[in-house]
């Protein structure tokens, strides 16, 4: 009775342990929602292993990634980044899901309304340009803690990163980057009497080079325009840069710059000059053909992007690139965009979202989608592009030295309200319908209004905080 006693004690203590050690266990692992495995290597064999759990049987984690990019997109990405992500994470499925931003526009009411409503994705893609403003109405995770764990920041370009943060916070990863220049037709420059080796270096030469090109029909109809400076990525932004510009000044937006005036003035007198409705009855009937203005072979100068080399291997023309123009020659400008990609506010599985954020928009799946074909993408690291060889690579060269200074758009609560006024003052101004400086004069006070708007209730936000959803 004595031995059977001692053996009941000894299993009542056994259980009782196992207890222990197993709510020990299950207290450690919920501590915090995220955490990196690489960054802890002394944790990831006792509270994380994905192989193991794998193996042992436990069903994967999928988490939900919205995307706004239609066509191919979603068959190449999966192919390309999100199964070599899968084989490497095996206790994560990720489900993809097209939504289509709104109104031609760069982002999406759907996916706003979901986070409002507690029904985030996991993972979402959004234009760079607007992290600002979603951070700023809390739409978005905060994933500074993570950033700084993992040491991520040091990774991109310096001038890009600024679009990743608000109010020194971090809640974006930079993706694909972008930035412009110029693209000049050598056979029609030729054609022209002109050097086709010795591109324009400013306005002044730009416009007097462009004249010599523009050719009409008997109808008067143009046959080949020399420029256009609201073509393609002749953007107000772009010009008003060009010439010695800016657009925010320590917190300030500043859209009514007397050089952002030039700028517009410039533009308008393109349109006055060589008529805005020809112009326009150019670039429809170009469009309609289904091919980019300069790859018409029609057009003298354009300011585009490095994405337009994808399509230019079929000319039959010889065509160069150069920085931009500027108002004086100086130090060559250009601006840069593209995407990244953010934990939406409330999203279910944070820590499984945010190990595809880091590797997606990190080296491993920069190196996958950058380098998986005959293309001229750019990733927003340096270290990729350089190993890509995509830093010598013919024409694609000279947009990856532009980065190293390039200019972004405002980092504002009202980013994308002040995209889309600067887009329709534009119009106006070129379509004569206005003058520059009382147009500009009237977006500063437009935006000042919207933004005080939007501080006041990022404030009423931050100190009435809206309870967490269960």
């Amino acid at each position: 009775m004595k031995m059977l006693f001692r053996n009941k004690k000894l299993v009542s203590f056994m259980l009782v342990l196992m207890f222990i050690v197993i709510l020990l266990a299950s207290t450690f692992m919920n501590q915090g929602t995220r955490f990196s495995t690489e960054a802890s290597p002394g944790l990831s064999a006792l509270a994380y292993d994905s192989t193991s759990a794998a193996m042992q049987g436990e069903a994967p984690v999928t988490i939900s990634f919205w995307f706004p990019w239609g066509g191919g997109f979603q068959r190449e990405f999966h192919d390309t980044v999100v199964v070599p992500f899968e084989k490497a994470n095996p206790d994560i499925k990720v489900k993809m899901t097209f939504v289509e931003n709104s109104d031609n526009s760069q982002a999406s009411d759907k996916l706003l309304t979901a986070i409002a409503g507690g029904k985030a994705p996991d993972v979402a893609m959004i234009d760079r340009f607007l992290v600002g403003e979603w951070a700023s109405m809390g739409a978005l995770e905060d994933l500074s803690n993570d950033v700084t764990r993992d040491d991520m920041a040091a990774l991109y370009y310096p001038a890009i990163w600024p679009e990743a943060q608000y109010k020194d916070r971090t809640y974006a990863l930079p993706w694909n980057v972008d930035s412009r220049a110029m693209l000049y037709n050598k056979t029609m420059m030729e054609a022209a009497g002109l050097d086709p080796n010795k591109p324009p270096s400013t306005i002044d030469e730009l416009d007097a080079m462009a004249e010599k090109m523009f050719k009409r029909s008997e109808s008067g109809a143009y046959e080949q325009v020399g420029f256009v400076p609201w073509m393609a990525q002749g953007f107000i932004y772009a010009n008003g840069w060009n010439f010695g510009g800016e657009w925010e000044k320590e917190g300030e937006l500043t859209p009514n710059h007397p050089a952002n005036v030039k700028a517009l003035e410039w533009m308008q007198g393109y349109a006055r000059k060589y008529d805005v409705r020809k112009l326009a009855d150019f670039s429809d009937e170009i469009r309609l053909s289904g091919v980019n203005p300069f790859a018409s072979g029609s057009v003298g100068f354009i300011f585009e992007g490095n994405w337009l080399l994808n399509g230019m291997n079929d000319v039959n023309f010889d065509w160069g690139i150069a920085p931009m123009p500027t108002k004086d020659g100086g130090q060559p400008t250009t601006w840069a965009g593209g995407w990244s990609f953010v934990m939406p506010k409330g999203a279910k599985h944070q820590e499984h979202a945010w190990r595809f954020i880091k590797y997606v928009a990190g080296k491993e799946g920069s190196l996958l989608w950058a380098g998986r074909g005959a293309t001229y993408d750019l990733s927003s690291i340096p270290e990729v592009n350089k190993q890509l060889g995509l830093d010598k690579k013919r024409g694609l060269d000279l947009f990856v030295e532009l980065l190293e200074h390039a200019h972004i758009r405002p980092v504002s609560p009202v980013g994308g309200y002040m995209w889309d006024e600067l887009y329709r003052v534009q119009n106006l101004a070129v379509n004569l319908q206005g003058e520059p400086k009382a147009l500009l004069d009237e977006l500063k006070r437009n935006l000042d209004a919207h933004l005080h708007e939007a501080k006041a209730e990022e404030r009423s936000k931050t100190e009435h905080p809206t309870p967490a959803a269960s």
